[in-house]
């Protein structure tokens, strides 16, 4: 391997196990190696230290392996086959209920810049590294090995997710089979998943706990979901005994896909869909709903917009927070990494300010066990929610 020599001092954060190398850390590159190479890193007294890939940018290495060894197809092979016992082990796996589930979480299981998804019998790569996306061919061997015949396709997209420059010549793809989407369960409820044409990798897959909470507050109730995209909060509702559910999103394919998961569980006749901007529609909304979902897109992927963000955050939940019912229950979610679960509650009392709401917190959420933190990363949460009690 090529090395990457850090400055004097500089290597405490990868003896933590920081899976990240700042650029501003590397005191010297030996050997010129390119994007998407495999690196090893030294400290500055010529001591092994970690490997990982190789990319231009403020996070220069993305770390593999603390050990000496080889990042060959055996390294691929197990890092995929811990992931599913882990997965194993925090009982993700029962598929009687359940058959979809995220295998590769980035960071959280070791593997910084890949995204696995498993929807039925497909499994779904998304890159977010060079190096990742040159691994593909490893990467699809090694999930043929560890999932076997349960697999039938394999499809990689990562045109959207790669760095704008190198993913000019890149094609989403399949590398096994050729279905472009399939009908998935999760807790029970059927999903139309279509990972060619869908947001992502077709499916929120960090939201099935929040769901699934969801369901104890709903019977008899008049619900609104905004941000739905394909409906994953209206159909736990609807399958829960709500009265009534409005699901809204600004995307008309997002809002066709609702319509068909709704028919697919057979709740059409309580719920209906609006195709229109969330912003603009909680303006004239009814004001009699008594729950609320609001899970927006992110707002910021930077520190730099992370105030633009928050104000974006804050005018969103109290616009919506004027328009629930006394004695309603409301979901809140961010999904912003360089928003803080702590800067984001602080938003929120803001927009309870704003809108003149009492409001007590009830939950405080997070994503599931398959979208797991490292202990050394604890950037890896990204995903906050409040379920709050609006007077």
């Amino acid at each position: 391997m090529k090395k990457v020599i850090l400055k004097s001092k500089r290597e405490a954060s990868v003896n933590r196990r920081h899976p990240w190398v700042f650029s501003g850390a590397i005191k010297t590159l030996e050997g010129a190696p390119e994007d998407g190479e495999t690196v090893a890193v030294y400290n500055n007294k010529g001591e092994y230290l970690a490997a990982g890939h190789f990319q231009q940018g403020s996070i220069m290495v993305r770390l593999l392996s603390f050990e000496e060894e080889a990042i060959d197809q055996a390294f691929w092979q197990t890092r995929l086959q811990q992931a599913l016992a882990y997965r194993r082990a925090a009982g993700i796996l029962d598929v009687t209920k359940t058959n979809c589930f995220r295998l590769i979480h980035a960071e959280g299981d070791g593997l910084p810049g890949l995204i696995i998804d498993i929807y039925g019998s497909a499994a779904i790569i998304q890159c977010h590294s060079i190096g990742m996306f040159q691994s593909l061919g490893l990467i699809a061997e090694a999930l043929s090995k560890v999932l076997g015949d349960r697999i039938q396709t394999i499809y990689h997209k990562s045109k959207d997710t790669l760095p704008s420059g190198f993913a000019a010549g890149v094609e989403d793809g399949f590398l096994r089979g050729e279905a472009e989407s399939d009908l998935v369960k999760e807790h029970g409820h059927i999903f139309k998943v279509n990972w060619v044409n869908g947001q992502k990798t077709g499916f929120f897959l960090d939201q099935r706990d929040n769901r699934a909470l969801l369901a104890h507050y709903v019977k008899d109730k008049k619900v609104l979901n905004t941000f739905c995209y394909t409906g994953g909060f209206s159909i736990y509702a609807l399958q829960a005994g709500a009265r009534w559910v409005d699901s809204v999103d600004v995307s008309a394919t997002a809002m066709a896909l609702t319509d068909e998961n709704v028919d697919l569980n057979g709740l059409a006749n309580r719920h209906r869909s609006y195709t229109a901007d969330v912003p603009t529609f909680l303006k004239t909304a009814d004001d009699d709903y008594e729950v609320m979902i609001v899970d927006p897109p992110a707002f910021a992927k930077s520190r730099k917009k992370r105030h633009n963000a928050v104000q974006g955050y804050k005018r969103l939940n109290a616009s919506a927070l004027r328009r629930i019912k006394s004695g309603g229950i409301y979901f809140t979610f961010s999904c912003s990494q360089v928003v803080g679960a702590q800067l984001f509650q602080d938003t929120m009392v803001a927009a309870a300010l704003e809108a003149g709401r009492k409001v007590r917190i009830m939950h405080r959420l997070s994503q599931p066990a398959d979208h797991p933190v490292s202990l050394f990363h604890p950037e890896g949460s990204y995903l906050k929610g409040l379920v709050l009690f609006v007077e």
